[in-house]
């Protein structure tokens, strides 16, 4: 059995929290003996309590989690968003069910996917026995979940919560795995982390290059070319924004004479400059003579 794994390193500035594993451990799943009981609420007041009373600048949440109970789940969460730092939670791998919900209590604009991250939302799911009655009660539980979570994701979002139902319906309410970029479409994450970076095209640098010189001599700078147009491709105001690039050029060649300097300072070719011997001898020489 997978037990949950929450370390707290808690520094002035920063706050570190790892959560790995099940989020939770459902009663059923317990063991009678309460010290080999793993992560119900009673186990987990603790941690919560202890993320409750964290005070640094900054949290940090890295999570690596397929998911587990939604009531813990919903705990951590509710400890994080109540913190008066800035909180980023900070996904890897497979994120899903239950995990998601810890990742929605980030900051504004602070929700992270790692580039090589799965994402997955599904409707709410329980094991349970019982007559007809508590069978409906339980159908009815699950119900108020999957409203609560779709409106949870909305809210975070700022999308209408029907997107998130759906998504979560989807194959038959086990949800689809989503990539990163997805996710982030979705408005489930804000960003993503440990993409490459791209280097700027020969093309790239050459229309930055005409854009400044645009501004530097006064032409406003064209609009945005057409799909079926590229950089070679020059209307009227491309072609005065090259002409007067040729303009200044060629004046500033105009302007470009050789540098004035006495007939000593500027020997002929193939002359031979004397040394500081040779001066000092010659010197000698004309005082002799004297």
């Amino acid at each position: 059995m997978t037990k949950t794994q929450i370390q707290i390193h808690n520094e002035a500035d920063l706050c570190h929290i790892e959560i790995e594993g099940t989020i939770g451990v459902p009663e059923e799943w317990q063991f009678e003996d309460p010290d080999s009981r793993v992560a119900t609420y009673e186990r987990f007041r603790e941690a919560v309590q202890r993320i409750a009373a964290i005070e640094a600048k900054e949290v940090l949440v890295t999570i690596r989690s397929t998911g587990g109970d939604v009531n813990d789940a919903l705990l951590i969460h509710d400890a994080l968003r109540q913190l008066d730092g800035r909180v980023i939670t900070r996904c890897y791998g497979y994120t899903a069910s239950a995990a998601t919900i810890i990742a929605q209590a980030a900051s504004e604009g602070c929700r992270e996917l790692s580039a090589n991250a799965l994402y997955l939302i599904h409707r709410a799911t329980c094991s349970t026995e019982g007559n007809a009655d508590e069978l409906e009660s339980q159908i009815a539980l699950l119900q108020a979940t999957d409203d609560r979570l779709a409106s949870l994701y909305a809210d975070r979002s700022g999308k209408p919560r029907e997107q998130f139902e759906a998504l979560m319906a989807e194959n038959g309410g086990n949800g689809r795995w989503l990539s990163p970029e997805e996710a982030v479409e979705a408005g489930l994450a804000d960003r993503i982390i440990g993409q490459a970076v791209e280097t700027p095209s020969f093309a790239q640098n050459l229309t930055a290059g005409l854009q400044r010189l645009a501004r530097a001599i006064g032409i406003r700078p064209h609009e945005a070319l057409p799909e079926d147009r590229n950089i070679l491709h020059f209307d009227r105001a491309e072609e005065e924004l090259q002409r007067r690039a040729v303009n200044l050029m060629q004046q500033g060649q105009k302007g470009v004479h050789a540098t004035d300097v006495a007939p000593t300072e500027d020997p002929s070719l193939g002359d031979t400059m004397p040394t500081a011997n040779d001066r000092a001898y010659a010197h000698d020489v004309k005082a002799f003579r004297k």
